[in-house]
């Protein structure tokens, strides 16, 4: 058994480690640490809640602690995140692991003023972490600059992509110095992310981190079938009866997040949302709130969730199915976190039956059914046979009908507007021939003058 003094970490490191109460490296640790510290590039696969933060965090701080240049602060190590949270959460990390470092880190992001972040680049920093938006922001407006950066490191590339970053990402790769150190980490490896990869990391190691390995005994999963009217109502008995001190519950929307929480409050279920479209001051309340215990549920979506690395969350409620196969993995893998256990309800109504099919061939295994609770639906049970993928539930005569009746609706209003153009046609030719009039009158008294 690998401890992480066989790593090669500094004493100072591993005083942090071991004040951080870690004891055994995880997977992308063991694998990530060595070659990051010989200097190659890795390319990791691996989902959040897996250790990755400390997996390039600990040997970014190792290497540039080794030289430090004089005179002010420059900024050595970029690392890249798609949210505020994330972007956050890995600032925290560094801020303990360089506990008994003489390094400076700091965390921008959007959403908030950007004075007290242009005053802490001022002083000087070593470690940058942030949100892409705000680094191009401040980068335009002369507050930062990347030619002295040594190490580069994108986090959660998959989603980067997905929330519309690509273009953003290769402005950065443009203003970074050729001789760097290069580390990407994805909790998928779709082509496109292999192309971008390809494009700036130099034979690099590859680490894989695999899906199933992340769905760790310790999670007991359960799938339950239940219409979707019933959801709301399923979802609270379980969390009275099972007494959920820390939960968090996934929708698919931002409008559903928000609605569940009145629906909660209503059964007397104190929770909170966190997603895209709330303030930034609003989503780390919310968060702080549910770390303290103030807020028993967190009611978040997909891209909100990144950022969210809460130890002791017991439950873990598929609330929506996710229609990526991936988001699941990553989903309950918010519980059972340092040696825990935990467990992860996932809700399936007769829509989302493809997408249980795409998550149990993902892992690997069907997932246990609990067909005990009073809402049981056996209509959203897939079919044998069924592909991944949603079912449609409207029906090809349905559509039809829909749109004849989006065609006669069109025809109508161009029935209204005709009389409406013919009267400005007949309108303007009037005050036409008026003008004309007018006209004439006046080249006949001009003519008689």
């Amino acid at each position: 058994m690998q401890d992480f003094q066989s790593l090669g970490l500094s004493d100072e490191l591993l005083l942090a480690v071991e004040q951080e109460g870690y004891t055994t490296p995880t997977p992308v640790q063991a694998q990530s640490i060595p070659p990051l510290l010989n200097g190659r590039d890795v390319l990791g696969v691996a989902q959040t809640g897996t250790g990755k933060t400390a997996a390039f965090a600990l040997p970014v701080l190792q290497v540039m602690n080794r030289s430090k240049p004089q005179g002010k602060r420059h900024i050595r190590a970029l690392v890249l995140s798609p949210t505020r949270e994330l972007a956050a959460q890995i600032d925290e990390r560094f801020s303990a692991y360089s506990e008994h470092l003489d390094i400076r880190h700091k965390v921008i992001f959007g959403g908030v003023n950007q004075n007290p972040q242009v005053r802490a680049l001022e002083k000087g920093v070593d470690v940058l972490v942030a949100t892409p938006g705000r680094l191009l922001d401040l980068i335009g407006q002369g507050y930062i600059d990347l030619s002295s950066v040594e190490f580069f490191v994108l986090d959660e590339a998959d989603q980067m992509l997905d929330m519309g970053f690509i273009r953003d990402i290769k402005k950065v790769l443009k203003l970074l110095p050729k001789r760097r150190q290069n580390l990407l980490f994805s909790a998928t490896m779709p082509k496109s992310i292999a192309d971008l990869a390809s494009s700036f990391l130099h034979n690099a190691v590859m680490v894989d981190v695999s899906p199933e390995e992340v769905t760790v005994d310790r999670i007991a999963q359960k799938i339950m079938f239940v219409r979707k009217a019933d959801k709301r109502r399923l979802i609270v008995k379980i969390i009275k009866q099972e007494k959920v001190s820390k939960g968090i519950v996934f929708t698919r929307t931002k409008h559903g997040a928000n609605r569940l929480v009145k629906q909660l409050a209503q059964s007397g279920i104190n929770a909170a949302a966190i997603h895209g479209n709330k303030s930034q001051s609003a989503r780390t309340k919310a968060l702080a709130s549910f770390k303290n215990g103030e807020i028993k549920i967190l009611v978040a979506t997909d891209i909100a969730s990144r950022g969210i690395d809460v130890n002791d969350i017991t439950h873990v409620f598929n609330y929506d199915l996710p229609n990526e196969p991936e988001s699941y993995v990553h989903r309950i893998g918010r519980t059972a976190r340092a040696g825990k256990s935990g467990i992860a309800y996932g809700f399936c109504d007769d829509t989302e039956s493809g997408y249980l099919v795409g998550i149990q061939q993902l892992i690997g295994f069907e997932i246990d059914v609990d067909e005990t609770h009073e809402f049981h639906f056996m209509g959203a049970i897939p079919k044998p046979g069924q592909k991944p993928g949603k079912i449609k539930t409207a029906s090809s005569g349905s559509k039809k009908n829909n749109s004849n009746r989006n065609k006669n609706k069109r025809r109508s209003n161009q029935r209204q507007s005709r009389p409406q153009q013919s009267n400005q046609k007949s309108g303007n030719s009037n005050r036409q021939r008026s003008s004309n009039k007018r006209r004439n009158r006046n080249r006949s008294r001009n003519n008689q003058n």
